[in-house]
């Protein structure tokens, strides 16, 4: 799969995550990356979940949610398993945006 289709796949996820969730979302970006910087890392957070933000936060750089390209497709057999797992993936990351832990999104199959 090329990176144009990946990225159009990522930008469909993101199309369905309710806009009453995105309406809320601050001080983010999502990128594609080919490589991730360890084996089977899909996707990756990294920042300051929304719960954990107080009168401090300011001047901050943005958060940043990486999604992982080749994991992705590396561990997919069919174009619905990469549209499957890209969606899985990004919701995932979005949630640790929210403040939601691994251990909560396992429990809710994310």
């Amino acid at each position: 799969m090329t990176r144009e289709a990946f990225e159009e796949l990522v930008g469909e996820a993101l199309d369905t995550v309710p806009p009453e969730l995105t309406a809320h979302m601050r001080n983010v970006v999502i990128v594609v990356e080919d490589d991730a910087p360890e084996p089977g890392l899909l996707g990756l957070y990294q920042g300051v979940p929304l719960t954990e933000r107080g009168d401090w936060y300011g001047g901050v750089l943005p958060d940043h949610i990486s999604i992982y390209r080749n994991e992705i497709l590396h561990i997919c057999e069919t174009e619905q398993d990469v549209i499957d797992e890209v969606r899985i993936t990004v919701v995932h990351e979005i949630a640790h945006h929210f403040g939601i832990d691994d251990h909560r999104l396992h429990e809710l199959g994310y």
